[in-house]
């Protein structure tokens, strides 16, 4: 299974364009992918700089012909026009899609800093490595302490998922609303977590969980235990860093650290604020 991550920043290029074709095409050249996970992928939201007020769900669905498209709005506000404008992230994929959750993460109350709300989306997948579920987010950028909340979140709906993972559907509930559906124990985070490698959120995540559950390993430190990681922000210049930094990770449970053969990251694109990532599993 070949999984990629990418900030696509609404499509805003380095150059200040929104492109959405310019996004596919690097996503294409990068290689075949079986799940792709966007964050920053927005539904009429024309103040956004470069914004049209385009339905990217729709424009990046019809550019990946024979994908499942799964979006997950954080922000969900009234344009004052009679429609709703949307922020979020996509996972869209072309294997087997089986229960969807959208789940929006803590947003604690913090006057003296700007956030908004923030949102994970999760989906199992059937892969030829077998059933596991893929989840992405976006952590808020400008507080480390709702990043922490967030984070804690996470951890809580992983370890709820690993209780649901041994649980046995019930026959009276098969074809009705309260159908157990597989929720793998095994798992892939991803996104954009808006803090460097260094942080003490990637070693939160990271943290063994006291009830036994799996829990999350780096796949860069997978592949290359004791190197720094490569950067996925400030490659080119932006202005919310001061050096390159890793902002964008691939965390997998340790059942599928041992399936993961690659971890890539595209230094040369130009066309977000973010580099893109993907890991290979087989």
């Amino acid at each position: 299974m070949k999984l990629l991550s990418w900030n696509i920043q609404w499509g805003r290029g380095l150059d200040g364009r929104v492109d959405l074709a310019r996004i596919l095409g690097t996503i294409q050249q990068l290689g075949d992918f079986d799940v792709i996970c966007l964050q920053e992928v927005v539904v009429n939201f024309p103040g956004l700089p470069g914004g049209r007020g385009e339905d990217q769900v729709a424009e990046l669905s019809a550019g990946l012909p024979g994908y499942t498209a799964i979006y997950g709005a954080a922000t969900d506000v009234p344009d004052g026009c009679g429609r709703r404008s949307q922020f979020g992230n996509a996972i869209f994929s072309r294997l087997p899609v089986g229960q969807v959750w959208r789940h929006l993460l803590p947003w604690p109350a913090e006057p003296d800093a700007p956030s908004m709300q923030r949102v994970l989306v999760e989906a199992v997948v059937t892969a030829d490595i077998g059933p596991l579920r893929v989840m992405t987010t976006h952590l808020e950028y400008y507080s480390q302490r709702q990043r922490e909340v967030q984070i804690d979140a996470i951890r809580r709906l992983h370890a709820e998922a690993w209780a649901m993972s041994t649980r046995s559907p019930l026959a009276e509930e098969a074809g009705g609303s309260f159908e157990v559906f597989a929720r793998p124990a095994e798992a892939l985070l991803c996104g954009d977590m808006n803090f460097p490698a260094t942080a003490p959120e990637r070693s939160q995540i990271l943290a063994p969980f006291a009830g036994g559950e799996p829990g999350f390993r780096d796949a860069w430190e997978v592949l290359h235990p004791g190197e720094p990681h490569t950067p996925t922000v400030g490659i080119h210049p932006v202005d919310f860093v001061s050096q390159p930094e890793c902002f964008d990770f691939v965390f997998l449970t340790e059942g599928l650290s041992g399936r993961l053969r690659a971890h890539g990251v595209d230094t040369a694109t130009e066309a977000s604020d973010h580099q893109p990532v993907w890991v290979d599993l087989a």
